[in-house]
């Protein structure tokens, strides 16, 4: 026979979750004592890394004062699925808790990722990667526009889109971030060197333990041998402008040439960032 949870009034959840599952439910909610066996673990998790020296401070004071936060679940036929929460929750059965304090909403798949991604941010729990991935599976699973993955998550879009950026390194390189041997700082320099110099920079990296800096000045050497042709000194003014537009249009913008003839170069990474620019650029038309 299924156990049946406990009604504890309590009004929960931060005004992060809160804007983002709107309705009367989360200004006066009420948790719920669940059963731990009844909590199946989401697929939109986005946090693939829980480390165990991470978990033992969290069990340690689960032990002594329980779960006080509650966590967010959706209810399914089978019980419940775990929306944010999952430290949480791996802690209290590490601990030896049968239950915990449960919100439950009634939320679409999108939602239990956005909810997901923005419980995580907030907290800082994902790596780069993590994030990054977070935000690809927004974009392309439900096709929410960057703008507006943005505003749900309280980034501007820009930072957004770098952040997709990561996701075209190679492998390695993102492995070595999701276990915390790369910063996110070393990942985005690289993503700045020549495609057939990233390998031996990002060696390299590890090797000798380079700091963000000595990343960027080799991947800036890396791209001037393979351009060997650059011997025209670029204009400070033309560099200013190129940063003022690189930052308006939320990409990299080169220009080549004078004030008088040129060519403006407009970098973009996926269809979706090419509709973006286009409009920007030309009204849609």
């Amino acid at each position: 026979m299924e156990r049946k949870p406990d009604p504890l009034k309590k009004k929960v959840l931060g005004r992060g979750l809160s804007a983002l599952l709107p309705g009367p439910v989360e200004r006066d909610a009420e948790f719920l004592r669940i059963p731990v066996d009844q909590i199946r673990t989401s697929p939109y998790q986005p946090r693939r890394t829980f480390l165990p020296e991470e978990l033992h401070e969290l069990i340690e004071s689960i032990r002594e004062k329980g779960v006080l936060q509650p966590v967010l679940v959706r209810p399914t036929p089978e019980g419940y699925e775990l929306v944010a929460g999952e430290r949480r929750l791996r802690a209290a059965q590490a601990a030896g808790v049968e239950r915990v304090p449960a919100v439950v909403r009634k939320l679409s798949d999108r939602e239990a990722l956005e909810a997901t991604i923005v419980e995580n941010v907030q907290r800082a729990d994902l790596n780069a990667i993590e994030l990054a991935e977070g935000y690809h599976r927004l974009a392309h699973e439900f096709s929410i526009p960057q703008e507006e993955i943005a505003r749900r998550v309280g980034k501007d879009r820009v930072t957004v889109a770098n952040s997709l950026r990561l996701l075209k390194l190679p492998p390695p390189v993102k492995q070595a971030v999701v276990d915390g041997r790369l910063s996110a700082g070393h990942a985005r320099a690289l993503l700045s060197a020549p495609p057939d110099r990233i390998a031996a920079i990002f060696a390299a990296a590890l090797r000798k333990g380079l700091s963000v800096r000595e990343v960027e000045r080799l991947c800036q050497e890396g791209a001037r041998k393979r351009s060997p042709r650059k011997s025209i000194r670029h204009d400070p003014h033309l560099k200013e402008l190129e940063e003022k537009l690189s930052r308006r249009g939320g990409t990299k913008v080169r220009i080549r040439g004078t004030q008088k003839k040129g060519v403006f170069e407009v970098a973009y990474y996926s269809e979706e960032e090419f509709s973006r620019l286009f409009e920007l650029l030309f009204g849609g038309r």
